[in-house]
């Protein structure tokens, strides 16, 4: 019988568990055992009591966690200590980072064992039920909403009162991933007057399917500015400076701005520049959802709230699903339950199928190597 080992996250800030009670229960009985280290779960709701009755085997360390264990589950690289004591050709399924942490990659290489990024699992319908990067951005969506609101310092909707009329916040979306349509919706649902943009042609609908209005240079480039996966492609300088022309005519008249755009493997795109900050209104905010990845909004430091010579807020909060971890843990830990059962034969032993497409895939490392093409030569 295959075991699991789920440990306690040591990235700083980290809130979230790659497993819950309920997806313990449900991997038991899919034939796993599962050990869990005492406190894994504690910022995000799951006490260890509820870990035991679900059935899993309670580890007063990492170390003792992951001993013996087959696979480990995380919501990122395991530490050190977890990954020392993890046996050779044991399976490691995170989140790893894999285009900015090249050291992380090279020390599970160093360790012999098979790591899956669970960032690469392919954009197919057979795989939407292990998207984390869809299951995650919908929530740093909606948190990136609340965020900013908190931060205005006004109310969104339009009230009308016996003393006056306030007006509804405009609230600008930049980039319309899985992201940037939960803050549209958020947005809405709390009253505000919402507008989008992005320069893939198929979320136009999208954004005015939500109640927005959207905002884009619809030239013949914009009409093609989309891979065959869905993502967005980078555009010509052309192209940028004729957006930009718009958004700076724009950005000036929002009271919130949510910036979510990623390229993936390449630095985030610059979308707002300081020049553009400069033009809003004193009170207004900018929540950067790229931060991490060097920003979309020029001036962004990740983990901090910068604030601008004309009174805008610049929001760089690394993370946004740990803020609601037990919701972003529960959804992440279904997403490996599902990823769970293209581990296992059809009569239920450790035997993954390499030749399938997802976990094809999401191989960044085997047999002592990084061995994902787009990452082997880096």
């Amino acid at each position: 019988m295959a075991v699991i080992a789920v440990i306690r996250e040591t990235h700083p800030g980290e809130t979230r568990v790659a497993a819950t009670p309920e997806t313990v229960r449900k991997l038991i009985a899919a034939g796993f055992e599962v050990a869990v280290q005492s406190g894994a779960g504690l910022s995000a709701s799951c006490p260890d009591a509820d870990y035991a009755a679900a059935g899993a085997r309670l580890a007063g360390s990492a170390a003792d966690a992951v001993k013996g264990a087959d696979i480990l589950f995380g919501i990122r690289t395991p530490s050190a200590e977890a990954l020392s004591a993890l046996k050779k050709g044991a399976i490691v399924a995170a989140s790893l980072n894999p285009h900015q942490d090249r050291a992380g990659l090279e020390a599970l290489a160093a360790r012999g064992v098979d790591a899956y990024a669970l960032e690469f699992i392919p954009r197919i319908t057979r795989a939407q039920v292990m998207d984390v990067l869809s299951s995650q951005a919908n929530l740093a969506g909606y948190r990136a909403v609340i965020e900013a609101s908190t931060a205005y310092g006004r109310a969104l909707p339009m009230m009308m009162t016996a003393a006056g009329t306030i007006a509804a916040a405009k609230v600008f979306v930049m980039g319309v991933g899985v992201a940037g349509l939960q803050a549209i919706a958020t947005a809405r649902r709390l009253g505000a007057v919402v507008t989008a943009t992005d320069v893939r042609p198929a979320t136009k609908e999208q954004v005015e399917s939500l109640g927005a209005k959207f905002i884009a240079v619809e030239d013949d480039e914009f009409r093609n500015a989309q891979t065959a996966g869905g993502y967005a492609k980078e555009m010509s300088a052309e192209y940028q400076a004729k957006q930009a022309e718009l958004v700076t005519g724009h950005i000036g008249k929002q009271d919130i701005v949510i910036t979510t755009a990623l390229i993936p493997g390449r630095p985030a795109p610059r979308l707002v520049t300081a020049a553009q900050v400069a033009a809003m209104k004193p009170g207004s905010v900018l929540v950067d959802l790229a931060v991490e990845q060097g920003g979309n909004v020029e001036g962004a430091r990740a983990g901090e709230t910068v604030e601008t010579a004309n009174g805008a807020k610049i929001l760089g909060i690394p993370n946004l699903p740990g803020r609601v971890a037990a919701d972003a843990s529960a959804l992440f830990a279904r997403n490996l339950l599902a990823f769970s059962g293209l581990l296992l034969d059809k009569d239920g032993a450790l035997a993954p199928d390499l030749e399938d497409e997802i976990l094809k895939a999401a191989l960044v490392v085997s047999g002592g190597k990084i061995v994902h093409p787009a990452l082997a030569g880096s």
